[in-house]
Parts: C-alpha cells; structure tokens; sequence
C-alpha cells in the first residue's frame, strides 16, 4: 500500500469515529433531555406532597396524644374485665371459670399508668 492509500484510510477512519462519536452525545443528549423533564414534573409532585404533609401533620399528633392515652388506659380495662367477670361467675365453686383461657395478663403497664390491681 502506498502513503497516500494509508492517509485517506486514516483521514476516513478518524472521520468515522467522530461520526460515531457525534451520534452517541446527541442520542446521549436527547436521553439526558428526557430525564430532565421527567425529574422536572417530579419536582412538582414533591412539592405538592410536602405541601400535604404540612396540613396532616397537627392530626397525626393528635392521632398519636389519644393512641397514647387508650393504650394507658387498656392495662386498666382488661383488669376492670377480669373483675367483673370474676364478680358475676354464676359458679363460686370454681374461680377457675373466671380466668380466661389464655390466662391471666401479667402486665408491668399497671404500674405506669398508676393502676395497682389487688393480688388475688
């Protein structure tokens, strides 16, 4: 091969890896475009999001004030129950017949809610 053969295959060689090269950045910039406007209405929807969270915010602190005060009072109820149950059992002979079948609930909430059920 001659010179001049080598430096045209050259000059065309060189000339396709920057065709190629100029064709992967514009469908690489073209994709890029389309994940900008797609981050861009997700934008939107965040913000719509956290504009919502603002308004349910003072709810679910009003949510978590009266979960706190049932799950206080529950330890008082259930041992209320078994008072009454015990109280009204038609059959005295057998105390048993009072307790319920998954048996007696041993609960340290007592304590913290300020409730001392007697022992019995």
């Amino acid at each position: 091969m001659s010179e001049s053969t080598l430096l045209v295959l050259t000059v065309v060689e060189i000339g396709v890896l920057i065709a190629g090269l100029a064709f992967f950045l514009i469908l690489l910039g073209s994709l890029l475009g389309k994940i900008a406007s797609i981050l861009e209405a997700g934008t939107g929807l965040v913000t719509q999001i956290a504009d919502d969270t603002e308004a349910i915010r003072p709810g679910l602190e009003h949510i978590n004030r009266t979960g706190g005060t049932v799950a206080g009072a529950l330890p008082l109820l259930y041992g209320f129950a078994e008072e009454t149950i015990r109280k009204v059992s038609p059959n005295e002979a057998w105390p048993s017949v009072a307790v319920p079948a998954s048996g007696r609930r041993r609960s340290r909430i007592h304590e913290t809610v300020g409730y001392l059920p007697s022992r019995h």
